[in-house]
């Protein structure tokens, strides 16, 4: 019996759909083999990403080499990693204190990363700060801060495990950066100053190491949403267009979850880039590139909109 015309499409969609799932599956099976034995630096393993980070490859059988400010925080971590962990097909994570804050300590921190297996496997570059304010608030120093912790730490640490993976042809940087590393927010100077650094270095580098069989990958990525949605409130004056439509994106950031299993995905795959958000600033990131003045002009607009709903109150 042959099969009507008008039926041929949703069932190429439908049989599509199902090879698509079946095939990250299979993907998500495989993580956990694909990581085993590996040697695994996660910094700011503390935080929500960290932590979820560090399940995800502890669970898969790598060999852990955790980085936090905080010993009593990553003492903690310990613990849950290994309590109900099987010692037979997990390993007992390694614990350095690591804090990019403190630059003067990076020589000594490098030396002990690398003498817990004699070589790194997979570098995840999780640490960040932030602020928000307008550009004259912000300090000289915490600029540099900003940039100690979102560009000259990772890009330090990165330097120092590169040589072990070149000479054995081998290895994964990942730098776990921002969307606005691709795209200035307002209000966001130093941060986003400060993330398309982090983003021209790694992009750099990955074509620089590429010969020597070393694998870059950048995940940029909404703000991280760890906390439950923010309550209705009660109707009272309309905020401006611009203001409204943009706090309205606020809401669609990204779990620490599922920017973990990204982070793992990334690794199993050896993708080189990634843009983890939804479709506004996928937009935005393009409307920078193909029309910066319109996207200029919009967000201008916001700023001043902003200024005078809050002169209003």
């Amino acid at each position: 019996m042959a099969v009507p015309s008008v039926m041929v499409l949703p069932m190429l969609i439908v049989v599509a759909a199902g090879l698509y799932y079946i095939y990250n599956e299979v993907m998500q099976f495989m993580s956990k083999s694909l990581v085993e034995n590996k040697v695994v630096v996660i910094t700011d393993a503390v935080s929500g990403v960290g932590t979820e980070c560090a399940q995800l490859f502890h669970r898969g059988g790598a060999r852990l080499i955790l980085g936090g400010t905080s010993w009593d925080k990553l003492e903690s971590l310990y613990d849950s990693l290994t309590n109900d962990a099987d010692p037979k097909e997990t390993f007992a994570p390694k614990l350095v204190i690591l804090d990019f804050g403190d630059m003067d300590s990076m020589e000594d921190v490098v030396a002990e990363v690398t003498e817990c297996y004699g070589y790194v496997d997979v570098l995840v570059c999780n640490s960040s700060v932030k602020v928000k304010a307008p550009v004259q608030s912000v300090s000289l120093q915490q600029d540099r801060n900003i940039m100690d912790v979102n560009y000259f730490g990772p890009s330090t640490l990165a330097k120092g495990v590169l040589p072990a993976m070149m000479a054995r042809r081998s290895g994964h940087i990942v730098l776990v950066n921002s969307i606005q590393g691709r795209l200035a927010i307002p209000f966001r100077s130093s941060y986003s100053a400060s993330k398309h650094a982090a983003q021209a270095f790694f992009d750099c580098l990955r074509a620089e190491v590429e010969e020597f069989g070393v694998v870059v990958s950048t995940i940029s990525h909404t703000f991280i949403n760890v906390s439950d949605p923010p309550p209705v409130k009660e109707p009272g004056p309309k905020p401006n267009t611009v203001a409204a439509f943009m706090a309205g994106m606020l809401t669609h950031g990204v779990r620490p979850s599922v920017l973990a299993n990204e982070i793992m995905q990334t690794v199993n795959r050896k993708r080189k880039e990634v843009v983890l958000s939804h479709p506004v600033p996928r937009v935005a990131v393009y409307l920078r590139t193909l029309l910066p003045s319109f996207l200029s002009a919009v967000l201008a607009a916001g700023v001043k909109e902003s200024a005078l709903a809050q002169e209003m109150q």
